[in-house]
């Protein structure tokens, strides 16, 4: 589906990865790959489980800070501040390597964790999770873009594959380890206990990952016009729809002729107009406009668009139907959403081995995409009365269609663009 070549990039001759300047990751020794990989993968584990599972305790957080009015800021502020980053940490990581940006990014993520344990009312703990954020924003694209250093095209199928698997992992297992961890000890270690695992990975990466030992671009030539342009049309674009769920002045659920809703989202649209006209001209853009033009990468910006929105409508709703229609707590309706874990675990890493091993994607991913449309297909048949064995099969089935995806583009991505934009091209996943 991404392009009509007999011998698709993943086994096009392998290209130097990038690393700045200094030698070839590839080249490191297997076990130093293997220590580098572990910290890596615990690091996104952590940063993916963040994003769900402060869900599952925020009704008890709201209680014991008295906070109902603040209570979407919660989320929405870890969100914002995670999205407007994650460009500019890719872009970064390009420019001055990426170990420097992703221990930024650790820290920054581990002084989130903290304080937002510590924190004693809502706004403090709005304020942290923006802090939470604005670390998370440096994990996704800068551990995505070590993998297609460390590996070469033919390789990194099967290792993005176990990131999709622990991303998956995490959307599921979330909810029930915050609620687990509130109900037994305390909503403020669903923050802490990110420390100490942070702390460790953070120890082998400093160590055992190689330092860049010089800069592709001065600081003079960053594009600080667009990252401004870029932070100010996506905060209002991002607020206008969290809004969307609110009440509104008049007591009602705001629509979407709401200024405070399509208005801003208004605002962000023309915002991010003059932000793209701003990239077409920059030196060092943070989003360069030209990868665009790539079959490969425009193809796999679509298809990853329209897979997301059948994993986020999958992972928000079921547990959300089991627990208004069935009437299962918050904490047990993630058991019963399991055949969607297994689904999206196989089909990742089901997806990275076959890439690996067959050098070939198109047909992968294009059954992926045949399923997804089935299992999709499936699941709008739903009804209180539907039992539980037929929703598993469905949700399973859609699973395995989302899977590919998870691992799959995230190769096509890498191995269509030059290794001096690994980071950037990442990070619009």
């Amino acid at each position: 589906m991404a392009t009509t070549e007999e011998r698709p990039p993943a086994v096009e001759p392998e290209a130097p990865a990038l690393t700045i300047g200094a030698p070839s990751l590839m080249s490191l020794p297997p076990r130093r790959k293997l220590a580098i990989l572990g910290a890596i993968l615990l690091t996104m584990f952590l940063a993916s489980l963040d994003q769900t599972v402060v869900g599952t305790a925020l009704p008890r957080i709201v209680t014991d800070l008295n906070g109902a009015s603040l209570y979407a800021w919660v989320v929405s502020s870890y969100l914002l501040s995670s999205t407007v980053t994650v460009p500019i940490y890719g872009k970064f990581s390009d420019v001055f390597g990426r170990k420097v940006m992703l221990i930024i990014g650790v820290c920054l993520f581990l002084a989130g964790s903290w304080l937002s344990g510590a924190s004693q009312n809502m706004a403090e703990l709005v304020a942290f999770r923006a802090v939470q954020g604005l670390g998370a924003g440096a994990l996704f694209p800068i551990v995505m873009a070590i993998i297609g250093d460390l590996y070469s095209p033919r390789e990194r199928g099967r290792f993005q594959g176990l990131f999709g698997a622990v991303f998956a992992l995490s959307f599921i297992v979330g909810p029930f380890i915050g609620g687990w961890i509130t109900d037994h000890i305390s909503w403020h270690w669903v923050f802490y206990v990110n420390v100490p695992f942070g702390v460790a990975s953070l120890a082998v990466l400093a160590t055992v990952l190689p330092s860049a030992p010089h800069r592709q671009a001065s600081i003079r030539d960053l594009d600080y016009l667009g990252i401004v342009l870029f932070t100010a049309g996506v905060v209002p674009f991002m607020l206008g729809l969290t809004n969307k769920g609110n009440v509104n002045s008049s007591g009602q659920l705001a629509s979407w002729t709401d200024p405070d809703v399509g208005g801003l989202i208004v605002i962000g649209l023309v915002i991010l107009m003059v932000f793209l006209f701003a990239e077409s001209r920059a030196k060092e853009p943070i989003i360069p406009l030209d990868l665009f033009r790539q079959r490969d990468y425009a193809v796999s910006m679509a298809a990853v668009f329209a897979f997301g929105i059948a994993m986020f409508a999958a992972v928000i709703f079921m547990p959300r139907f089991y627990q208004t229609v069935r009437g299962i707590s918050a904490t047990a309706s993630g058991y019963y959403i399991w055949p969607l874990l297994v689904g999206l675990m196989g089909g990742s890493i089901g997806t990275g081995i076959l890439i690996s091993r067959l050098g070939r994607y198109k047909w992968i991913m294009t059954a992926g995409a045949v399923v997804m449309l089935i299992g999709g297909f499936l699941m709008t048949h739903i009804t209180a009365e539907v039992p539980d064995w037929e929703l598993w099969t469905w949700m399973l089935i859609l699973g395995l269609g989302i899977g590919p995806a998870m691992a799959g583009f995230t190769v096509v991505v890498q191995n269509s663009v030059s290794p001096n934009q690994l980071g950037v091209a990442t990070s619009t996943l």
